[in-house]
């Protein structure tokens, strides 16, 4: 059933589909075990939306994306508290030489999210990596760390304790579950080990994105918007939780990011530097006006898709068919 007031404008699927832009943009490093990232844009009389789950979601979850670009393009977001939203360079899980690199592209940040617990790669190389941004950023620089779920509770309370050298500003994601955040919450505080642990995946991918809140799983939040069906839901879910929250992306375009800029502009209080800066890992963009890092901080703006760039990096006729149907597959859900 659907959940929108009686006054919220709703495009029908043809409109959609007849402006539908598919681009294919190779990223600058391997990210999440993407390399070339695609996302379908649509235009409404809003302004831009972006729909671009990752390839392997279902069309149950990824209808959400979906009604997030319906959002973007027809219904626009709420007025912004701010006029800029600081945030943090995102560091993928590149050898320990390559990090300067990587952490130039993001001027002006002071906080890092450094990518662990990567598929083939060790607990040393984590240490390495992380070590590297302490190095390149100084004393004062946030450092948080990001596993996506991939430890187990002891791999957790283990790899904690020999990261917490670095002065860790939090830990996203270190487990899949909300009973092991739970347990790896308690197992860090009798250890002594004074690390934060941050909900992800454990809100925008769970059936009760409040769960997290109720079993006390987490002492904060990150939440972004496609995953969470828009920016109105998004704030809703923060209000809801009551846990301090930090505003991510799920590295899209600038039209996608211009989003996830105004959910956190949006926001009562924002404690936290935002993971919206990842714009900066892609070869290229949709807009001659990208949102990249300027000293720290993103405008809170709207974004025009460049039609020539979109053209410059157009999909191929296969992947634009591909997302035509994975939209009309999608449709129904995010009614």
């Amino acid at each position: 059933m659907s959940t929108r007031p009686a006054d919220d404008p709703q495009p029908d699927l043809d409109t959609v589909l007849a402006g539908l832009r598919v681009v294919a943009i190779p990223m600058r490093v391997r990210f999440r075990g993407v390399t070339v990232r695609e996302a379908a844009l649509v235009e409404g009389p809003a302004g831009w939306g972006e729909f671009s789950p990752f390839l392997e979601y279902a069309p149950v979850e990824a209808s959400r994306w979906l009604a997030s670009a319906v959002e973007s393009a027809w219904r626009g977001w709420p007025e912004p508290r701010r006029t800029s939203v600081p945030v943090n360079a995102t560091v993928p899980a590149v050898r320990a030489e390559q990090v300067p690199a990587v952490l130039a592209r993001f001027e002006g940040c002071q906080t890092a999210k450094v990518k662990v617990a990567e598929r083939g790669q060790s607990l040393a190389d984590d240490v390495c990596r992380v070590a590297a941004v302490r190095d390149a950023m100084g004393p004062q620089a946030r450092i948080r760390v990001d596993a996506n779920g991939a430890w187990d509770v002891d791999q957790a309370v283990d790899a904690l304790g020999a990261l917490t050298a670095y002065r860790l500003e939090y830990a996203e994601q270190p487990c899949a579950s909300v009973d092991e955040l739970r347990e790896l919450r308690i197992r860090l505080a009798r250890g002594g080990i004074d690390v934060p642990v941050a909900a992800d995946e454990s809100i925008r991918k769970a059936e009760d994105p409040l769960l997290v809140a109720q079993r006390e799983a987490a002492d904060l939040i990150v939440v972004k918007v496609a995953p969470l069906g828009g920016v109105r839901r998004a704030l809703e879910i923060v209000g809801e939780c009551g846990l301090p929250a930090v505003v991510s992306s799920a590295l899209d375009t600038s039209v996608g990011m211009a989003a996830g800029v105004a959910l956190a502009a949006a926001l009562p209080e924002l404690p936290f530097a935002c993971g919206l800066g990842t714009v900066a890992l892609l070869e290229g963009d949709v807009s001659a006006q990208p949102l990249v890092p300027e000293r720290g901080q993103l405008p809170v703006r709207r974004v025009v898709a460049d039609r020539a760039l979109v053209d410059r990096w157009a999909a191929s006729q296969d992947r634009r068919a591909w997302w035509r149907q994975r939209v009309e597959l999608c449709w129904p859900a995010q009614l």
